[in-house]
């Protein structure tokens, strides 16, 4: 989701996007799921660890690349078609690679079969990436910042109406602490149905379709801050503001979780204000230090990321279904996939099962740098 490819890109922005990307490649793929250190697992419901800030961040990052990219297009060539198709084209895109991924590799070796679509999961990472995109590269082409601020206050404050008021039927009570019996799930399962909704919940999808709605929020809360990045101020006046206002969101978020608890399956409100207030705050630091102070050498590998950040996202999925898909023959004379006799192989005689669980997450994000680097050095920039 790179503004551009080319120059006067802003470093910092990139450098965040390698960081979130990174992150989120290095969670993704643990050498085993039943050891993990918990900074690197998701909150089993309410609450939020650094891996929760991941999906948010990124967000927010499309966001600004919304600002920066289309501002300049508009303000050149005015509103046309043109623009419309282009916003279009992407967020299609970027949909279907994310079924891609759900589908992959189409074909069951082990069972010898077709795979069934009428069980696919429909929404997912790149499906709510690509509808954020939309609806929030929409509503900057049609509003200015201030409408823009409204629509995001509106968005959070209708969810949290919908969320509160609405009862499910069949259950007693709408509760926040139920993962069943609150409006988010009930419209997954009825909609998606339990065939096409996360498999490892069965009763409410992450990405589902209600929670889609806050995190649109978090995109525009992205390309309210793109407008900043894009004024005349000087860098002392943006980074200021972007510290203040992040200190403000955040502490925000904190006191609305009282009410609306801070949860990222749910997408709640206060989890929307909450990261949105940590991003710009992480922002603003990495602007800070990268292009004010001009302390650049240590970010590189988080550039190279950052400017091929759907390039790695899908890959390494690809990398990761094949790596579960592959079986070979164990010492023992199982059948176990390719990654499990990696991880079994390699790196659980180095360390405790815990760490050498992380040392493979760790490798496989580095040999991803090394893959990506490859690409960066060709000047060979993967866009949609």
């Amino acid at each position: 989701m790179s503004e551009n490819a080319g120059q006067n890109r802003l470093l910092s922005l990139d450098v965040f996007r390698g960081m979130t990307i990174a992150g989120m490649v290095l969670v993704n793929n643990p050498g085993t799921w039943s050891q993990i250190y918990s900074p690197l697992a998701h909150a089993e419901w309410h609450g939020a660890t650094p891996t929760d800030f991941v999906f948010p961040f990124f967000l927010f990052i499309v966001g600004i690349a919304i600002t920066l990219a289309l501002g300049k297009r508009v303000e050149e060539a005015g509103i046309n078609k043109d623009i419309y198709l282009k916003i279009f084209r992407r967020a299609l895109i970027i949909f279907a690679l994310g079924l891609f991924l759900a589908t992959f590799p189409f074909y069951n070796f082990t069972r010898n079969e077709w795979l069934d679509v009428s069980t696919v999961r429909i929404m997912g990472v790149l499906q709510r990436i690509a509808i954020c995109y939309l609806i929030a590269s929409l509503i900057f082409v049609r509003t200015n910042w201030k409408q823009q601020a409204i629509i995001a206050v509106a968005l959070l404050l209708v969810y949290w109406a919908l969320m509160t008021l609405i009862n499910v039927p069949s259950c007693e009570i709408t509760t926040f602490n139920d993962k069943t019996c609150n409006l988010a799930a009930y419209i997954d399962r009825q909609i998606l149905t339990e065939n096409h909704i996360w498999k490892s919940s069965k009763v409410f999808d992450p990405e589902g379709i209600l929670s889609t709605l806050p995190a649109i929020a978090t995109t525009l809360a992205g390309v309210l801050c793109g407008h900043w990045l894009r004024r005349g101020k000087n860098d002392t006046e943006k980074v200021a503001a972007m510290f203040f206002f992040g200190v403000m969101l955040t502490a925000i978020g904190w006191i609305w979780n009282f009410w609306f608890p801070i949860n990222k399956s749910l997408w709640t409100s206060s989890y929307v204000v909450y990261t949105a207030g940590l991003a710009l705050c992480f922002l603003g630091f990495c602007y800070w230090l990268i292009d004010i102070k001009g302390y650049r050498r240590w970010a590189k590998p988080f550039v190279i990321f950052g400017v091929n950040a759907l390039a790695l996202f899908v890959f390494s999925g690809l990398m990761a279904r094949l790596l579960g898909l592959i079986k070979v023959t164990s010492a023992e004379g199982k059948e176990i996939s390719l990654q499990k006799w990696i991880f079994d192989s390699v790196f659980l005689p180095l360390a405790s099962p815990i760490n050498a669980s992380l040392m493979f997450a760790v490798s496989f994000i580095l040999l991803w740098l090394c893959l990506m680097w490859l690409l960066y050095r060709k000047r060979i920039f993967i866009k949609v």
